[in-house]
């Protein structure tokens, strides 16, 4: 179902802290669970992207989060779509020309985009189609009841893992990167600003954008939600995640993650507070970050030696 809440645009646009707009399109008083990442992701996203966006949603928690018409709590049009359709129909969307010069966003959990809707991704991106898709990773098909997904990591408890899961997780970012996109990035709940940024840089360009924010869950990670920024940041400094754009076939890595490269905080810190880890056999698990590490480092080592060819 497509539907539309109502709200009142300011003709100006007041500021808030580094020029991110006032105007809200993310309402108070929805169905979201206390301190959710994905939501503190959407907020800064639709400052981003504007009134002038369609939100396409397949099953997950957004879903559920946006309430029912005509009270909805997003202020721009959702279209609700079956879990594996949701990159296709936003291709349809997008080449509908009625909706020319709109901004067609795919908000998509990593189970819709990791595992089942990876398929009509793949073909989205193929077609080049003009849509800017984004995985808001909880690393758990969370609005079920935290089940395992392709994007849940080693060692981590979910309702089908209850010891912990014993193999690695899926890398979503080298599949689609093996696309070539016309742009990619990596963001975090925990850096807002980052996030908002990278948006607006994708909606600026043409054919098929992807960015996978990752986002912290209380209820899925078990631990206490007022953690949700400080895990979201934590998960960086550890290398447990990372924060690059890919354009143009090179990886860029931003400096959260230039920086946690140099010096990394103790994985402890970002495993402990957690009840989804609780037994977890932290010296795999570092293997696991340190092996991300290398690949991450290599593919940002190829894209130097590219710029020194160049230069050359």
């Amino acid at each position: 179902m497509l539907h539309q809440t109502s709200m009142f645009f300011p003709k100006k646009v007041n500021l808030m802290l580094d020029d991110i707009p006032e105007v809200e399109y993310l309402h108070k008083g929805n169905t979201a669970c206390a301190g959710c990442g994905a939501m503190l992701a959407l907020r800064y996203i639709l400052k981003a992207s504007g009134p002038n966006t369609i939100i396409v949603n397949p099953a997950c928690c957004s879903t559920v989060c946006q309430g029912t018409y005509p009270k909805t709590a997003y202020g721009v049009p959702v279209l609700n779509i079956a879990f594996a359709a949701a990159a296709a129909a936003a291709d349809g969307m997008a080449s509908a020309r009625r909706n020319k010069g709109k901004n067609i966003i795919v908000f998509a959990g990593d189970g819709g985009t990791v595992d089942i809707g990876i398929q009509a991704l793949s073909g989205a991106i193929e077609r080049n189609a003009n849509i800017l898709y984004v995985c808001y990773d909880n690393e758990a098909y969370a609005n079920t009841g935290m089940q395992k997904s392709g994007s849940t990591p080693y060692g981590a408890i979910t309702t089908t893992t209850p010891t912990g899961r014993k193999d690695s997780k899926k890398d979503i970012d080298l599949i689609i990167m093996a696309h070539r996109p016309a742009y990619m990035a990596s963001a975090s709940a925990g850096y807002p600003k980052d996030l908002y940024d990278k948006v607006k840089k994708a909606l600026s360009i043409e054919g098929t954008k992807f960015i996978h924010v990752l986002c912290p869950c209380p209820p899925g990670w078990r631990y206490s939600t007022e953690k949700t920024v400080e895990l979201g940041k934590l998960a960086v400094k550890c290398g447990m995640w990372f924060l690059y754009e890919y354009e143009n076939g090179r990886l860029t890595l931003n400096a959260p993650t230039k920086a946690a490269l140099k010096r990394p905080a103790p994985l402890e810190d970002y495993v402990k507070p957690q009840g989804r880890f609780k037994g977890v056999d932290v010296e795999r698990l570092r293997q696991e970050v340190n092996r991300s590490v290398e690949r991450v480092k290599d593919l940002a080592m190829m894209d130097m030696v590219e710029k020194v060819k160049e230069a050359s």
